[in-house]
Formats: C-alpha cells, sequence, structure tokens
C-alpha cells in the first residue's frame, strides 16, 4: 500500500489480530515497526513473518495499562528508530456482565486497558509525532464505540470514551496547526481472538459466549480489517468503519437516533443471558 514507505510505526497489542494483520501489511508497505503486546508467543510469531518480509522492527512485551513503562518506551522507541510517524493504539480487552451484576474491578479493568491503554499511548507518543513533521495518531474504538447494547456497558463505556477522546485530539490538533492527523477506527466483527480470551460474569460461559460471537458476529478477517484501516489513515479520514456489518449498524443509529435501543436491546438478550444477581 502506497504512503507507507519509510515511516515507522507503533502498533500495540501486535500479538494477534487486528494488530498483528496491521504490522504484517505496515511491513509490507515499506515501514519500520516498533511492536508490543502483553502476549509475548504472539507477538514473536509477528516478529517473525515481519523479519521474514525484511521489515526494521523493534519487539517488546508491553502492559499498556502501565504510564511509566509507556512513557519510558516511547523515549526508547523514538531514540532507537530516530524518530516515531505514526501509532495505532490497538491492544484491548472484552468483558461480558450487566451492570447489575459485575465487579467494579472488572469494569476498571476494560477502562484501563481500552480506555487508559489509548490515553497513555496517546500521550507518551504525542511530542513524537509532532517532533516528528508528519505524524498520525490511529485509535482503534469499535462498533459498540457508535451504540451500546445489554451486557457490554463496560466495552461500550471504554469504546465510547476513545471515540470522544480521539474525535477531540483531531480538532486539536488542527486548531494548533501541529502536523499531526488523528483517525478514530470502527471495526465491526472481526475474526480475532478479543473474544475467546474476554471474561465474563459469573453464571456466563465464556466460551459459549466467544462461539456465539464468531458464529453469528464475526464477519471480517484481520487482514481485511487491516488494508481498511491503512486506507483510511492514508486518505487521513476522520473516521474509519470496517466491515459491512460496521456501516449498517452505523446507518440504523444515524437514522433511529436513541430508538436504537428498543431494536438492539432485545436482539442482543437473546444472544446473552444475564449471568448471576
Amino acid at each position: 500500500m502506497q504512503g507507507f514507505a519509510g515511516k515507522i510505526a507503533v502498533v500495540t497489542g501486535a500479538g494477534s489480530g487486528i494488530g498483528q494483520a496491521l504490522a504484517v501489511e505496515l511491513g509490507r508497505s515499506g515501514a519500520g515497526l516498533a511492536i508490543s503486546d502483553v502476549n509475548t508467543e504472539g507477538l514473536a510469531q509477528t516478529e517473525e513473518q515481519l523479519k521474514a518480509i525484511g521489515a526494521p522492527v523493534k519487539t517488546d512485551r508491553l502492559d499498556v495499562t502501565e504510564r511509566e513503562a509507556f512513557l519510558a518506551y516511547a523515549d526508547a522507541i523514538n531514540e532507537h528508530f530516530g524518530k516515531v510517524n505514526q501509532i495505532y493504539n490497538n491492544a484491548g480487552i472484552a468483558f461480558t456482565g450487566d451492570i447489575e451484576v459485575s465487579q467494579f474491578k472488572d469494569i476498571e479493568r476494560v477502562m484501563d486497558v481500552d480506555f487508559w491503554g489509548v490515553v497513555n499511548g496517546t500521550k507518551a507518543f504525542l511530542p513524537h509525532l509532532i517532533a516528528s513533521g508528519d505524524g498520525h495518531v490511529i485509535n482503534i474504538s469499535s462498533v459498540f464505540g457508535l451504540f451500546s447494547v445489554p451486557g457490554q456497558a463496560a466495552y461500550n463505556a471504554a469504546k465510547f470514551a476513545v471515540r470522544g477522546f480521539t474525535e477531540a485530539l483531531r480538532q486539536e490538533m488542527w486548531v494548533a496547526g501541529h502536523p499531526v492527523k488523528v483517525t478514530t477506527v470502527h471495526p465491526g466483527g472481526i475474526k480475532t481472538a478479543i473474544a475467546r480470551n474476554a471474561t465474563a460474569v459469573e453464571g456466563l460461559d465464556a466460551a459459549e459466549l466467544a462461539k456465539v460471537f464468531d458464529k453469528k458476529m464475526a464477519s471480517t478477517t484481520p487482514e481485511k480489517a487491516a488494508q481498511v484501516i491503512l486506507e483510511g489513515v492514508r486518505k487521513n479520514k476522520a473516521r474509519v468503519l470496517v466491515g459491512t456489518d460496521a456501516k449498517v449498524l452505523d446507518a440504523v443509529v444515524r437514522l433511529t437516533g436513541p430508538g436504537y435501543q428498543r431494536l438492539f436491546g432485545p436482539i442482543t438478550r437473546r444472544l446473552v443471558p444475564r449471568g448471576k444477581p
């Protein structure tokens, strides 16, 4: 893909799924990669793929919730490559459970990874992106950052927060005249391990929920998602919708306003039980 040759791109959550596919596609397009994940086995596989295609790569284990470590990581990557042009804040986790039966710690964990991980990555790398003269922040929200459903309050909260944070950042960079573009990404159902690695409240079978997601909701491959995202980045799109499902659901929400809740609520409830009170 044109427009990425010679760029230095940082990808979090690069050990699997969209993050891995993004790293590989960027490498094929001539970019240098700084990849990270808490999943070191998957990260090693991504590194092998990048080395096989001759892409410059630096690999590090990174927990995106550890702010001081993230700040030090950003400085280390900038020193290693001499510049940083793009960051893809992609790392994320999932959790299913109604608010009534969810523990505070479960909600906090999702917010820590899915929202604060994005904030940490953005803040840590923003000075380097500005200094590069050609920066781009790409934050991965979700289709669940466009509408809410029962049982996904924590995930909805985090992904809506990512959307608001990123849309504000895009305006700020424009107003300040900084050479940094900003894109929010809303993937629909992607065939990744996020559902299989998700947790759930007591009384819900996380493995069974993952099967439902994989069978009925996941329709786009990570490789296709990466291509759509990078095309949106290349065109400096403010928002990128990934998958036909994301486009359709976005249109429904735009047409119905808050009325979508009466449509989606009963459907989701049939697919996902409540768990133990």
